[in-house]
């Protein structure tokens, strides 16, 4: 069970410090928030969820593969966001 704690905690250090860096590029490049810098934090909260969910799934036939499949998504997710962050 220490294995899927430490994936949920990894999910939410992970999310929530992108929406710490959108939250930084506002204060410093556009000091306000913009439609893109929401549509940013949507995404993250939307992938949090999601995440989260799949790890929280009953019945899974092969765990192991199940949550290095969520841990990939999970890297995935953040190197896209982390794209369009410095894209900004």
């Amino acid at each position: 069970m220490a294995n899927i704690r430490n994936l949920k905690k990894d999910i939410n250090y992970v999310l929530g410090d992108l929406i710490e860096a959108v939250y930084l590029v506002e204060l410093t490049k556009q000091g306000r928030p913009t439609d893109e810098t929401a549509t940013l934090i949507e995404e993250a909260l939307a992938s949090f969820d999601q995440l989260m969910a799949r790890v929280n799934e009953k019945g899974v036939e092969d765990k192991k593969a199940h949550f290095k499949q969520i841990n990939a998504d999970l890297e995935n997710t953040a190197k896209q966001m982390i794209t369009r962050i410095n894209a900004m």
